[in-house]
């Protein structure tokens, strides 16, 4: 088992690859998604895809189209989110947000270019495998997680439910939905999408889908903290969004206190879930407690 600076490169080294050339005519739409997609990150959702193949005994490069496609959806995902009919933020990490550079029109197709190859990338992929059919399935299954996690019932639904309650009165339970698929969906595709390439017993699958939904939540609980009390300059955005746009948000339902002892709570569940693996889970047991302590 790798540790996460190792997949991380690996991602890096090829997150332009399944870039498909796009024409001269049409060179802003190539700038505008390049200009997302390498301004930087943390990686999290590829890494967590290929550690998870990685730890089912797979292979990492087999997994590698899919890592990437998954950082193409997160990746749309911010170009939209920061649009001025959602978010409307100057910042992501650190720098002028992709409509500020490129404008509004531009930056919807970006991100809709994005989502658009990610698909493409995990179709044409599956096309290698027609002659593997046990591979191909676990191929297919791997790609439809990741679409399915992203969507309609996956974050999609998150996002809506983030937009249509503010400035309203928020639940607990409304807030665990809207925090589960929003941002919780799309980390437990990575997981479960890098466990069926390699392979992964279902015990294993459902102990890791335990682990990620437990840090799923935790890292978003984490993000509201950071947006109340973290540093603009290293949190890479402009904080006290939430209040500012009336969102829903663990520290407003909770108060900092609850908030900060379920984002423990939550931890020490996502450690239990593994615990059985020993050693071999040092990995998702050391980046679980990483992100309960993370301030960007």
């Amino acid at each position: 088992m790798n540790n996460f600076d190792f997949y991380k490169d690996v991602v890096e080294k090829h997150l332009m690859d399944y870039i498909p050339t796009v024409n001269s005519n049409a060179r802003s739409l190539y700038e505008s998604m390049k200009y997302s997609l390498l301004s930087g990150g943390k990686r999290l959702r590829p890494v967590l895809l290929l550690a998870s193949c990685d730890f089912a005994g797979g292979d990492i490069y087999e997994a590698l189209p899919y890592a990437c496609a998954i950082e193409y959806v997160h990746t749309y995902s911010l170009i939209h989110d920061d649009l001025p009919a959602m978010d409307n933020d100057d910042l992501r990490r650190g720098q002028p947000t992709n409509h500020k550079v490129f404008g509004d029109a531009i930056a919807i197709l970006a991100g809709d270019g994005l989502l658009n190859t990610a698909h493409e990338v995990m179709l044409r992929d599956l096309t290698y495998f027609f002659d593997q059919p046990k591979k191909l399935k676990r191929h297919i299954r791997a790609a439809l997680m990741i679409s399915k996690n992203a969507g309609v019932d996956g974050m999609i639904a998150g996002q809506i439910g983030d937009i249509e309650n503010q400035y309203k009165e928020c639940s607990a339970e409304l807030l665990s939905f809207i925090d589960s698929n929003k941002t919780g969906a799309l980390l437990s595709a990575s997981i479960a999408a890098g466990l069926s390439i390699g392979d992964a017993s279902k015990e294993m699958v459902n102990d890791f889908r335990q682990y990620s939904e437990c840090i799923g939540r935790a890292f978003q609980i984490s993000d509201d903290i950071l947006d109340v009390v973290g540093d603009e300059a290293t949190v890479g955005k402009k904080t006290g969004k939430d209040q500012e746009l009336g969102k829903c948000n663990y520290v407003s339902v909770l108060g900092m206190e609850k908030a900060q002892a379920e984002l423990q709570s939550l931890t020490d569940s996502a450690l239990k879930a593994i615990e059985k693996y020993g050693d071999k889970g040092a990995f998702f047991k050391e980046l679980a407690l990483k992100l309960e302590r993370r301030n960007a």
